[in-house]
């Protein structure tokens, strides 16, 4: 036995098989759920594996999720592990062009899609000839592509396992970008991932020594801790969490979509223990639905509420815990291409940045030389040991991204930082993302972290602009609080002084209905920009 992650999750099956792993509610108010054990959830992954190596789809091929979150697509993602088939996830937001590159550009066999996006997958399909097996969810509104029923793969598929042996070295790839650039598939082995991106079968705690611990751990503890990723799955960090949650042998809990109210009911109801989610773009709504529709509900039961991929602002983790006391809130910061790279500080903030505890193989390092730099100079984020082999596709980049020293293979990451004479990194942003102005380089993250302690923002995403004096100006592109006053550039300014140098406070400002993000709480940078612009001409 290796680690590899079929193995690894038939392993704590055979030891609870009995024990529920998966709870699924289909459309929240409605009371339509599912429930599977373990041993019910290894069946079902059973049937989509034999059904796929019945169909012809072979060892190291690829496999699309172009679906919703529910049982198919964890039933899917396990098959193709079992199977050693390479699971690929689609963001389901992509129109026709973009989902005709992602198809294409990771070469793609086989495709499990949501039946709600049959007309772009069949948009699609005719310039994707490596395309040839298909598996519908659902029922389409008029059928337009030739594909299989799920319900009549699994019907026709053997429930059992019988399958050859697998290696640490099958892949697993996450496709990452389209709000800044294509997306890039970045390939995992899956032994890699499992110690970056699942902590080793401990992300808290020490990583198992050996393959068979993990199941050893999962027989030897109880029960009593509830999983519950509330962003979308095709987003790589909720499908590691349910992973995470199969290996402690504990709970999952998935909802199709991300609906406030029926995430705090779920969480008194299921008697939830551990919520993951993205920055203030889905802590905000659940506070609001707790200090209106939904007060007095109990969440007594939660332990954590972590975010990744954007920052928890430290107003918005203060109303929260008003309102939910004891929680522990963990902003967490990690990526794609590295896994787990730390967690913030308890001073993190607006004031002293984004500040993580990184892990003993994280490392700020010169972009250029690839050293690591001195305490107080910037460079960049990286990560060695257990990192990806590169991008799928596209030796270009990752030349750029992925090298060794010393034997020891290391990932270069876009986040800008320091690190002081402790070892605590301080996250500037995204290098793509700074603004030079009059010589001056702005991170919009921190930016926006000090606009979102504005008791009337609500949302908050920062750009550069072109500016014939400055080079570019810095711009804040603002969501308000239902109902709160009109605020001027001035208003804002003022705000912004006690908290930020003088050349971070925004020269423009640009109030919005709402702030564009990905389904899982994103921030969409090419958006802002092209408002900010379109403002700043007018």
């Amino acid at each position: 036995m290796e680690y590899n992650l079929a193995d690894l999750f038939e392993s704590v099956v055979d030891v609870v098989p009995r024990r529920e792993a998966l709870v699924y509610v289909d459309h929240p108010g409605t009371g339509a759920e599912r429930r599977l054990t373990y041993a019910q959830l290894d069946a079902a992954a059973n049937r989509v594996a034999h059904h796929l190596a019945d169909s012809g789809i072979r060892p190291g091929e690829h496999l699309g999720l172009h679906l919703y979150n529910g049982v198919e697509y964890l039933q899917t993602v396990l098959g193709c592990l079992k199977a050693r088939i390479v699971p690929v996830n689609v963001n389901y937001r992509y129109v026709e062009e973009e989902l005709a590159y992602l198809y294409r550009d990771a070469d793609l066999s086989a495709l499990v899609f949501d039946a709600e996006f049959e007309g772009r997958v069949a948009a699609a399909l005719p310039r994707c000839p490596r395309l040839r097996h298909l598996v519908r969810v659902g029922e389409p509104d008029a059928v337009r592509v030739a594909a299989v029923a799920f319900g009549e793969a699994e019907a026709q598929a053997s429930p059992g396992r019988g399958f050859p042996a697998r290696s640490g070295d099958d892949q697993f790839i996450v496709y990452t970008g389209g709000t800044t650039g294509l997306p890039k598939g970045v390939m995992w082995r899956q032994e890699d991932l499992f110690f970056a991106g699942l902590g080793g079968g401990a992300p808290t705690g020490v990583p198992v020594s050996r393959p068979q611990e993990l199941a050893e751990r999962v027989a030897a503890g109880g029960t009593g801790i509830t999983f519950f990723p509330t962003p979308p799955l095709m987003h790589g960090t909720s499908t590691l969490t349910a992973f995470i949650g199969f290996h402690f042998g504990q709970r999952v809990v998935l909802h199709r979509r991300f609906v406030p109210e029926e995430v705090l009911r779920t969480i008194e109801k299921e008697r939830v223990t551990s919520v993951s989610l993205v920055g203030d773009a889905m802590l905000r709504p659940l506070i609001d639905a707790l200090a209106g529709p939904l007060k007095g509900t109990d969440c007594s039961s939660l332990f954590s509420v972590s975010s990744s991929g954007a920052i928890m602002s430290e107003t918005v983790r203060r109303e929260f815990l008003r309102l939910v006391p004891n929680v522990m809130l963990l902003n967490n910061f990690g990526s794609s291409e590295s896994g787990f790279n730390g967690t913030a500080t308890e001073d993190a903030g607006a004031e002293r940045g984004f500040r993580i505890r990184v892990n003993a193989r994280t490392r700020v390092v010169d972009p250029a030389t690839r050293e690591p730099v001195r305490p107080g100079e910037v460079g960049r984020v990286a990560q060695c040991g257990h990192v990806p082999l590169g991008y799928y596709n596209d030796p270009k980049k990752t030349a750029e991204t992925f090298f060794e020293r010393d034997g020891v293979r290391w990932v270069l990451l876009g986040d800008m930082a320091t690190v002081d004479e402790d070892g605590v990194v301080t996250v500037l942003g995204r290098g793509s993302q700074c603004i030079n102005t009059g010589g001056e380089k702005v991170y919009p993250e921190e930016v926006e972290q000090a606009l979102k302690a504005h008791p009337d923002v609500y949302d908050a995403l920062v750009a550069g602009v072109p500016d014939a004096r400055w080079g570019h100006h810095v711009a804040a592109v603002v969501q308000l609080r239902s109902g709160a006053p009109r605020p001027t550039l001035r208003d804002i300014q003022t705000h912004c002084r006690t908290r930020l140098a003088g050349y971070k406070i925004p020269r423009q400002l640009v109030i919005t209905e709402s702030v564009h993000r990905s389904p899982s709480g994103k921030a969409d940078y090419r958006w802002a920009r092209e408002v900010a612009v379109a403002a700043d001409r007018e």
